[in-house]
């Protein structure tokens, strides 16, 4: 997927300048962006504030980090108690 040239605190924002009034169509055409892209961020970040967007990002790298760590540790115990039960 290609990557956006707009960070998601800036989408925030630009999804703020519709909250606050302003017609879809002018936001779209002062950004450079579609209607489509204007309703995608919409559905995706409706009703989100940049810090909770910010602790959202954190939660989901520590939630694959721990997910690395659980895959690691399952590999292990797995040969472990291959090794194990071949010498028995």
């Amino acid at each position: 997927m290609r990557k956006s040239k707009f960070t998601e605190s800036q989408i925030v924002g630009i999804l703020g300048e519709g909250e606050a009034g302003l017609p879809v169509a002018e936001i779209c055409r002062k950004h450079g962006i579609s209607n489509a892209t204007y309703y995608q961020w919409k559905s995706k970040y409706s009703g989100v504030s940049a810090s909770e967007l910010k602790r959202i990002k954190d939660l989901e790298a520590e939630n694959s980090k721990l997910k690395r760590m659980y895959a690691e540790l399952a590999l292990e115990n797995t040969a472990i108690k291959d090794v194990l039960s071949r010498k028995f």
